[in-house]
This record gives C-alpha cells, sequence and structure tokens, in this order.
C-alpha cells in the first residue's frame, strides 16, 4: 500500500516560475505518486499546467485550482473546491513564497506588506478555512514551508521575508499546540539555498548581476555537504511529516539545508 493511499491533499504553490522542479511542483507530484488525490494550487495555470506535464501517470490524480492565497475568499472557493473534487483534505502544504530584498530603509512599505501577505497571511488563510474540516474529522497534517532567513542571517538584506518565514515557523508552532487534542499535527520545512528554477528565473538577476553560476557557485561554499538541494528534497521532508510516519512529530521545524544553518559563519 502505497504512502498516501486514500489521502486528499491540498498544495498550494504547486506551479513553478520556470522549468524543472520547485518545492510546491515537487511536493505535488510527489504525494500523487505515492497515493494521494492532490489539489494542486497556483495562481497560474500555465504554471499548472507544466506540473501536470511532468507528473506523468500520477496527473490522473491531480486537480489544478487557480487561487489567490492572500485573499480570503479565494483561500474559501479553493478550499470548496478540494470538497467538491476530492473531499475532506487529510493534508495541506501550504508552499507559496517569494523574497524581497532590503532592509528597513531600502524595502518601501508597500513591498514590506507585499511579503507579508504573500509569506505570513497567506498560510494563516488556509490554515482558517482549512482547519475546521480537519477538526471535525479529529485528524490532519499541515506542513508550512518556511526559510532559514526565518532563522538567521543567510547572506543579504531581506528584512520582511526574513521576519515573515519566522512569522510561519512560530504560526506553526502555535497552532500544533492549540490543536494536537484535536488530532491535527502542525510543522514546518525549513528549506535553506537550493537549486531550484527561481535562481535562473529571478535570484541570479537580484543578486549576481544575472550571472546564474556565479550565484550558485556562491551558495555551494556555504553548504558543508558541499553540494545544493533542490525541490525533491525539500518534497521528502514535507512528505515526511505529513505522513503517518510522523505521527508523534508537532510544532517542530525540519531544516534542509546541507548543514548551512549549523555552521557558525
Amino acid at each position: 500500500m502505497k504512502r498516501f493511499e486514500s489521502k486528499v491533499a491540498i498544495v498550494t504553490g504547486a506551479g513553478c516560475v520556470g522549468a524543472g522542479w520547485g518545492n510546491g511542483r515537487a511536493m505535488a507530484v510527489r504525494l500523487a505518486e505515492e497515493g494521494a488525490r492532490v489539489l494542486a494550487v497556483d495562481r497560474d495555470q500555465t504554471r499548472l499546467d507544466e506540473t501536470l506535464s511532468l507528473a506523468g501517470d500520477a496527473a490522473a490524480s491531480i486537480t489544478t485550482c487557480i487561487c489567490d492565497v492572500t485573499n480570503a475568499a479565494s483561500v474559501q472557493a479553493m478550499v470548496e473546491a478540494c470538497l467538491r473534487a476530492y473531499g475532506v483534505p487529510d493534508v495541506l502544504i501550504n508552499n507559496v513564497g517569494g523574497s524581497a530584498a532590503g532592509g528597513p530603509v531600502q524595502l518601501s512599505e508597500e513591498a514590506w506588506d507585499s511579503q507579508i501577505d504573500i509569506n505570513l497571511k497567506s498560510v494563516f488563510l488556509a490554515c482558517k478555512y482549512v482547519l475546521p474540516h480537519m477538526v471535525e474529522r479529529k485528524r490532519g497534517a499541515i506542513v508550512n514551508v518556511a526559510s532559514t532567513s526565518g532563522l538567521r542571517w543567510t547572506g543579504s538584506a531581506q528584512v520582511a521575508y526574513a521576519a515573515s518565514k519566522a512569522g510561519v515557523i512560530h504560526l506553526s508552532r502555535v497552532v500544533a499546540v492549540q490543536h494536537a487534542p484535536d488530532g491535527v499535527r502542525v510543522n514546518t520545512v525549513v528549506p535553506g539555498q537550493l537549486h531550484t528554477p527561481m535562481v535562473e528565473v529571478r535570484l541570479a538577476k537580484q543578486r549576481s548581476g544575472g550571472d546564474v553560476e556565479a550565484l550558485l557557485a556562491s551558495r555551494v561554499k556555504r553548504i558543508p555537504l558541499g553540494f545544493m538541494g533542490d525541490g525533491r528534497d525539500t518534497a521528502s521532508a514535507a512528505l515526511y511529516l505529513a505522513s503517518d510516519e510522523a505521527r508523534f512529530v508537532t510544532g517542530t521545524e525540519l531544516i534542509v539545508d546541507g548543514g548551512m544553518t549549523a555552521r557558525c559563519d
């Protein structure tokens, strides 16, 4: 029997800004491959179509859904779409996020608000509208995706991103304790500096003048294991936390960074 046989899962951010395996795409496909029926959520249908094309035979177990996860009505509609397609979700993975460079002086108030909405409010809203269904059934697993930027300085000033991802970590702890008596587990995956399509499409332009190889080389130097992981590594961690194998695990973080945060430099 597959690990997620007969389970229903929602994965937000299940598209990807470029070709290849982003975190959400990898999680959605892996869940479907392991038996789950998956509502794959993104704001861009083209990105979701690319996810389906990479899923192969597992695409038959994936339904796509367009959603603005920063908007309450849109998130409510997302949950209703899951209920219609598959029923009550057993698993919720909140994966939407993005960074903006700058400290308090450089960052605009509008950019600050946008970062909080994308990275933190999105998690709050999904939990708000999924939790009542999980609580009613006395079971469920929520996995929120944060970042090592929410734990420590990671090489560049991105104050809103760091603050919002730290907020995701603590939101997860609070919700985990609150809903443990309801049979709902809540944990956080904390990815480090991964080689995902985001590197080529956005980060290299922001941080190394478009030189992808220079950015990758600078990142690898900071990782004790000596190589960069990718979205599939995040997916492996998330699926463990969402699975029955983690039945005694809640309110904690699983760091996926090749040892980077364990270093003191």
